[in-house]
């Protein structure tokens, strides 16, 4: 049997087991998908057991993603430009980085109805925010970031592109999309990284995306439909992602409904 892992500190909460092993039933792979809590300290350790030749690869979360790079041999041209590795893939005993975070973001974008126009608004300035400012500058697309520490969004685009500016200095009317990348919301579903903000100073097309998916609906979306804009979840960012990282591995593709499906089961 094969094995594949997702390696986070915590990892208990992950419903990536349940789409892996639920997309290797679909396409008949005796293989198994496990989450491990892996401390920051010990990464090193266990990244090296993904040498071995009856694994896989294995999926990164908080708080590996950059801090795995120098562990890896190849890294893709996307995981070196953005700075983070979500997905590990053993090559014969040779470990390559990629990141499917940027590309599954996109997907779920375009799922979302989003049509790549106007301007782009990224909240915060980590590995999930990289991703997604990397994305949307890979479409042409003028991009802001805040963050809480300015320092941070100076520092990404500098390495990125993009502008980092103050809320209050963010071009509201030309943006058509705000991208929650930061953790506001994860872990108190009233938390939103845009307290009292004014949504109606955007245009009444644009799209509100939270990358959180647990809860499934957070602040942040409950008061942008409350001033009439569309707002989505992480969810099929998850599953896109996941879908991108089953391929890499497996070289087999499997149905997006397959990943989504195993979501909606575990809830």
């Amino acid at each position: 049997m094969k094995r594949a892992f997702l390696f986070a500190d915590p990892a208990a909460h992950s419903r990536s087991p349940a789409m892996h092993n639920a997309a290797f039933g679909h396409a008949g792979i005796d293989a198994h998908y496990e989450a491990v809590r892996v401390p920051p300290d010990l990464l090193a350790t266990y990244i090296q057991t993904l040498r071995q030749p009856d694994v896989l690869g294995a999926n990164l979360s908080l708080p590996h993603k950059e801090a795995v790079l120098p562990l890896l041999d190849t890294l893709s041209s996307a995981a070196r430009a953005i700075g983070a590795v979500n997905t590990v893939v053993n090559r014969g005993g040779m470990l390559h980085g990629d990141n499917t975070d940027a590309p599954g973001f996109l997907a779920a974008l375009a799922s979302a109805g989003d049509h790549r126009q106007g301007g782009a608004v990224v909240l915060g300035a980590g590995g999930a925010a990289r991703a997604a400012v990397w994305a949307l500058r890979s479409q042409g697309r003028g991009v802001y970031v805040v963050n809480r520490t300015h320092e941070k969004a100076v520092e990404l685009t500098r390495e990125l592109g993009g502008t980092a500016c103050a809320l209050e200095a963010v071009p509201w009317p030309s943006i058509q999309l705000i991208v929650n990348a930061s953790s506001a919301g994860l872990s108190d579903a009233a938390q939103s990284p845009l307290p009292g903000f004014e949504f109606s100073v955007l245009p009444s097309s644009a799209l509100v995306y939270d990358m959180v998916y647990k809860p499934a609906e957070t602040r942040l979306m409950y008061d942008a439909r409350a001033a009439g804009l569309r707002a989505e979840n992480g969810l099929e960012m998850l599953a896109q992602q996941a879908r991108l990282a089953f391929t890499a591995w497996t070289g087999v593709e499997v149905p997006i409904r397959v990943f989504l499906d195993a979501l909606a089961v575990v809830g």
